[in-house]
């Protein structure tokens, strides 16, 4: 039986890993302080602090493939000095983050990253991840440079708040879709792929994205999905800047907004994460999978990203296209 070692799997991603691993009859073990949540039923959670000393010593015999989430050079590299050497194979989750320019469409896996000279910026503490890894690791290593993750659970409500504002009803506001895209990665062939590729001892760097589609593709499929016909008003970007609409997600934003010039980011090619076996199921799927987890957490919930419907009604009355309504 294959033991797999999780380092993390009490959040969202750690949490889906660990269930796909277990669904492969993997004997699948998590490293966690349990704080974020718990372990599938059948995963075996040994609690700790991996800051702390001896974090790492329960851990006996040898791991057919750790998986590493971290971001922090603090936790990671204490994880490959006690473990590096009892791993057949490594995969470190990355992110597409990594890259340090993002407008050019169908960029790959060569694209240069940024200097990690910042390790408080998420993408560049991930670069110092990569290399720190590779260091330890060399050629056991699978880096898995995933997009936006989304899926039943995700905590950043980005991709969840436009099929639960459809399924709202209403005007909804929008920025102007032209020349915008949306690519995404399902939670759960994320997951998949990490087993399968573990599994297959796949190695190297690997954008694990998905399929590029359009702004207003994406708006028709969760349309169709929520069966909402609601009225799409666009605003160009200068007009919602002024009025403290913000990029990509947080409170008061857009979610998946962001500027034209950076539009390669939703464009990246993922020829070599669906040559190496990675699924990308139809985006009308995962929109009904999010929409199903949407309406069970709450339509009308607080969330982390998006416009309350408040301060959505009080943009949409200064719309030029609706003034005196």
């Amino acid at each position: 039986m294959r033991r797999i070692l999780v380092l993390g799997g009490t959040a969202w991603l750690g949490h889906e890993i660990a269930r796909a691993a277990l669904a492969d009859g993997a004997e699948v073990v998590c490293l966690a302080r349990g704080e974020s949540g718990t372990v599938p039923a059948g995963v075996r959670l040994v609690a700790a602090d991996r800051t702390a000393p001896g974090a790492y010593d329960a851990l006996t015999g040898e791991w057919d493939d750790v998986v590493e989430l971290s971001h922090d050079l603090g936790l990671v590299v204490p994880a490959l000095e006690a473990l590096a050497g009892r791993a057949r194979h490594w995969t470190l989750v990355s992110t597409v983050s990594v890259y340090a320019t993002n407008d050019e469409p169908g960029a790959d896996e060569s694209a240069a990253v940024v200097d990690p000279v910042d390790l408080t910026d998420y993408g560049q503490a991930k670069v110092a991840a990569e290399r720190a890894t590779a260091e330890h690791v060399g050629d056991r290593l699978l880096v898995a440079r995933p997009g936006l993750i989304v899926g039943p659970g995700d905590p950043s409500d980005r991709f969840g708040y436009w099929p639960a504002r459809l399924a709202h009803g209403g005007p909804v506001l929008a920025p102007t879709a032209a020349g915008r895209f949306v690519q995404v990665i399902d939670v759960a062939d994320l997951a998949a792929w990490v087993v399968r590729a573990g599994a297959a001892g796949t190695t190297g760097t690997i954008n694990a994205i998905g399929d590029t589609h359009t702004f207003d593709d994406f708006v028709v499929q969760a349309q169709a999905v929520t069966g909402s016909t609601s009225d799409i008003v666009e605003a160009d970007d200068a007009w919602l800047l002024d009025r403290d609409v913000r990029w990509w997600a947080g409170p008061r934003s857009l979610p998946l907004w962001i500027p034209v010039e950076d539009s390669g980011f939703s464009q990246r090619s993922n020829r070599a994460y669906t040559a190496s076996g990675g699924d990308v199921r139809p985006l009308q799927e995962t929109i009904r999978r999010v929409l199903d987890d949407e309406r069970h957490r709450g339509l009308d919930r607080e969330r982390r990203s998006g416009l309350t419907l408040r301060d959505e009604a009080a943009l949409l009355a200064e719309h030029p296209s609706r003034m005196g309504r």
